[in-house]
């Protein structure tokens, strides 16, 4: 959160959806959906347009945010037994990454514009961040994922144990990603914050 502003920016949700078992080739080559959604705000300076954003952005945890990234996640996966024990033999993720970002109701004045243009492009810039770490992590869990086995576990019920708890892990850790890079660039002189006052202080 920026501190003293009543915005803050770049929270993120999470979903990891079921795996759904179907027999296609292991490791197969996948590329995440990334788009963009937007929210309108008025205003025709920069002061009048972050205060409409305090008024209208999306609402997380109780504060409006300026801009935040979601994502769903899903996964293919076939589990196979080899003797008496299981191996997962295919993980394949399905990623779509949503960014959520202010767009002004009409055009702006175009000193205005300019101050937009600079604010809007910086909130961007961070939110991609945020799903660079996204995708990250799922690439991550697919290494992880493909070949782990567990012995003696007919059933496949103890590899499903062990695959949740290393999902917790990795997770976790991107949101530790994104929460420390949120601190960096919300912090007195960082990125977001300067952003910020730049639009509020401009035209």
């Amino acid at each position: 959160m920026i501190r003293g502003i009543r915005v803050k920016a770049g929270l993120v949700r999470w979903l990891l959806a079921a795996s759904v078992l179907q027999p296609i080739e292991a490791r197969a080559e996948w590329q995440p959906v990334e788009q963009v959604q937007t929210y309108t705000v008025t205003g025709s300076s920069g002061a009048a347009l972050y205060g409409s954003i305090g008024e209208r952005g999306p609402e997380l945890a109780g504060a409006r945010a300026v801009a935040h990234t979601t994502f769903k996640l899903t996964w293919t996966r076939k589990y196979e037994r080899r003797g008496n024990a299981c191996v997962l033999a295919v993980a394949r993720p399905k990623l779509i990454i949503t960014y959520t970002l202010p767009k002004p109701a009409t055009k702006l004045p175009t000193a205005t514009q300019v101050s937009w243009a600079t604010f809007i492009a910086g909130i961007e810039k961070h939110e991609r961040v945020h799903g660079d770490y996204i995708k990250e992590m799922v690439r991550d869990i697919e290494a992880m994922s493909v070949g782990l086995s567990a012995d003696d576990d007919p059933d496949c019920s103890k590899i499903r144990v062990e695959l949740t708890k290393r999902l917790g892990e990795l997770s976790a850790r991107q949101r530790q990603q994104g929460r420390d890079f949120d601190k960096v660039e919300m912090s007195e002189g960082g990125n977001i914050r300067r952003l910020v006052l730049q639009l509020v202080n401009g035209p």
